[in-house]
């Protein structure tokens, strides 16, 4: 465990709190440590039905610790080879593919500045709640850098490749107000309510039958890529698999019953 990162589980809903707010919570390796050791664990916890991510102190994470980038090796310190910091960085990396594709739906929560790999780690996530007036930047071409965290591979299937180019390129700062104009978050609200607003998002996303979003979100990634057949091969298995469940059956009674559904996640 570590400071940097603080974890609760409340009625479904498991959040993620980067807890360096005296750096905007700039990314470490070992804040990197505890993001990649929770993301299977959460993924694979009944428990969990929505993961929030967010971060402390009126920031959401404003990437790589660039002081870290220019800090020289302590003395008797043999520097990573190239190979060893492909892979670590890629290792890392991961955290933003389960993000990505676990079978629980993923929530960020932006009060604030997002950045670099911050912004690729919301990007990530399946839906995006910020405030109107957080800050938002690709950052990587100020440090004349190309990019991690899976963010030209998100940002390019929310905006689509031109406008992807122009915000890596140029780096441009926009507003969480001008992020929901372009669909780069799903929603923005003021500051006052942004707290209120995303509990009420991730209580809703927890509330829902977490096993057919789980099949929805493999559909949804192999719409991405692959072609139609592919993609009506995959929803006919998973419809079939969801028509198996209990939270189907326990909801098509409710449906002949004219009531609400209550789904339990399985």
């Amino acid at each position: 465990m570590t400071s940097q990162l603080i974890e609760t589980l409340e009625d479904g809903v498991a959040t993620l709190t980067m807890n360096r707010p005296e750096a905007r919570n700039a990314l470490t390796g070992e804040l990197l440590a505890a993001l990649s050791e929770a993301g299977p664990r959460l993924a694979a916890d009944p428990r969990v039905r929505v993961v929030v991510l967010t971060g402390a102190g009126g920031a959401f994470c404003a990437g790589g610790d660039v002081k870290g980038f220019v800090a020289a090796p302590r003395e008797g310190q043999t520097p990573p080879s190239f190979e060893e910091r492909v892979h670590g960085l890629r290792t890392g990396m991961e955290f933003s593919r389960w993000l990505h594709q676990m079978p629980k739906p993923t929530l960020a929560v932006i009060p604030g500045a997002a950045a670099g790999a911050g912004l690729s780690m919301a990007l990530a996530c399946d839906l995006r709640i910020a405030s109107s007036d957080a800050k938002m930047t690709t950052a990587f071409s100020k440090i004349g850098a190309s990019g991690d965290y899976g963010g030209s591979y998100f940002l390019t299937h929310l905006v689509g490749p031109a406008k992807a180019r122009e915000l890596y390129f140029t780096a441009d700062v926009i507003t969480g107000a001008e992020a929901a104009r372009l669909g780069i978050v799903t929603r923005a609200v003021s500051p006052e309510d942004l707290a209120r607003e995303a509990g009420e998002m991730a209580r809703r996303l927890a509330s829902l039958p977490t096993a057919a979003i789980g099949y929805m979100k493999k559909n949804l990634g192999l719409a991405e890529h692959g072609t139609l057949g592919e993609v009506l091969d995959m929803e006919a298995i998973h419809m079939v698999r969801t028509m198996m469940t209990e939270d189907h059956k326990a909801a098509s009674l409710a449906f002949v019953e004219k009531r609400p559904p209550v789904f339990q996640g399985r």
